[in-house]
């Protein structure tokens, strides 16, 4: 039986997509329905139908589930920020372990592997670290700041984003303060006129210290003293003020010229007993304090003794093979990006530590390179992409013959695909514990042990 576009009918929500939209069946039909919670039931509009699902809203909530919690956000329905808003953090975090039990079980074949309890965030709100936001002019005329709608580029305006620090949200104040002061135009995407594109800003969870950076259409702003005084009254920790010159025409938010208006050029990091510097550019973990923790489970996975080479690929800006530096014998950091190979270094230099190296290199290039030197790692450590890892790399890793692979993963399907090709080059799971990173986002990280199990 085919569903039509615009019937209405009654559905019970029984589980979540990889997105956060909820799941349920009318007759051989899945319907996915977002801002949905397990339990409810609905009756819900059809918007769109293929031969074995369809996509719905919400008309009625007929008798709403146990998991749902109100909502404490106004922008929640139309940002493309949070999709977990409207029911309780602990359902939020069996959705999450749900999901990576699903696809390990299902996708990977894996039945026997010891899965532990994720591991939530203490505060699941005010936990972004870095934000970037896109600037447009509102109907009245005045500057609209926020976030995108779900798949769209209209700007949902958002004074205060519960994801955010409060910091954030004293810097967007006074920033539009300013824009309305300076008069100065907006940048369109369609004809790629005006100045202003977008507020990026970060923090240094630690220190407290922030960057306010702003991207504009041309080599600086008018009244940028004024700017810098203004964030300077309102904004607590404020550590530098950059411009950022983007003159493409991209989606991309920033461009490669930075030009320092006051203070530093980075701010200031503490993760896992390490100082890190953050510029604009430099990767950096979103959510520090989750970051601790998982790095600290890598660390518990490596089993590290003073004495192992450890090999660290997609290494990014070396935070992972740094934290575990002072266990190992030797660190060998892999990144194909230049600049964070630099900030590797220069990470490494101002922490002392001197048993560490990082190559600027693709992954599997550099491993199959590192296997030629007869270099054998006895731990390697894989932080990849959310596409995963290339058979090419999986196959060169299990010709190296580590007696440990601790696998980091942001999309738990790349993740049980690639854990079921490691294991047929002589690699199985052990032991994984999921990590909710990204509290009230249908993101999940997972953190997976395997260890050779044939020579």
């Amino acid at each position: 039986m085919e569903l039509k576009k615009n019937e209405i009918v009654d559905l019970e929500i029984t589980g979540y997509t990889a997105e956060g939209s909820g799941i349920g069946r009318y007759k051989d039909i899945a319907v996915f329905v977002p801002l949905a919670a397990m339990g409810d039931k609905l009756r819900v509009r059809i918007l769109k139908t293929a031969k074995t699902y369809a996509f719905g809203k919400i008309e009625k909530i007929v008798s709403g589930s146990k998991e749902r919690i109100p909502v404490d956000c106004p922008q929640f329905a139309q940002c493309g920020g949070c999709v977990y808003r409207h029911i309780s953090y602990a359902a939020e975090l069996r959705a999450k372990q749900q999901r990576v039990q699903d696809a390990v079980e299902r996708i990977g074949g894996f039945h026997d592997v010891v899965m532990n309890p994720i591991v939530g965030a203490k505060d699941p709100d005010h936990y972004r670290n870095k934000a970037q936001l896109p600037i447009g002019r509102a109907p009245d005329g005045g500057i609209r700041m926020g976030f995108f709608a779900s798949h769209s580029h209209r700007i949902i305006h958002c004074n205060e984003c519960l994801l955010q620090p409060e910091a954030f949200t004293a810097a967007m104040d006074a920033f539009q303060e300013w824009a309305s002061q300076s008069d100065e135009d907006v940048y369109d995407e369609q004809t790629g006129k005006g100045r202003l594109r977008h507020l990026y800003l970060r923090q240094a969870g630690a220190t407290g210290e922030i960057m306010v950076c702003v991207v504009v259409n041309g080599n600086g702003v008018h009244y940028e003293p004024e700017l810098v005084e203004l964030l300077k009254e309102k904004v607590p920790g404020l550590k530098s003020v950059i411009i950022n010159v983007n003159r493409e025409k991209t989606n991309v938010v920033l461009g490669n010229k930075f030009r320092t208006v006051w203070g530093s050029d980075h701010i200031t990091d503490e993760l896992c007993g390490l100082k890190f510097n953050i510029s604009p550019m430099s990767f950096y973990q979103i959510n520090r304090n989750q970051a601790e923790r998982l790095y600290s489970l890598a660390g518990q996975y490596a089993g590290l003794t003073g004495s192992e080479t450890l090999l660290d690929l997609y290494c990014g800006t070396g935070t992972i093979g740094l934290s575990m530096a002072k266990q190992a014998g030797h660190v060998i950091g892999v990144e194909l990006v230049e600049q964070a190979v630099e900030d590797a270094k220069k990470n490494a230099e101002e922490n002392g530590i001197e048993n560490a190296e990082f190559l600027c290199a693709d992954a599997a290039k550099a491993a199959d390179m590192l296997k030629n030197r007869g270099v054998r790692p006895d731990v390697v450590v894989l932080d990849p992409p959310r596409k995963g890892c290339d058979a090419a790399l999986i196959e060169t890793v299990a010709k190296m013959s580590p007696s440990r692979v601790v696998y980091v993963s942001c999309d738990p399907a790349t993740l049980a695909r690639d854990l079921k090709l490691f294991a047929q080059k002589g690699y199985e799971p052990k032991e994984l514990t999921p990590v909710d990173m990204f509290p009230r986002t249908a993101h999940v990280e997972t953190v997976v042990l395997m260890s050779r199990v044939k020579d």
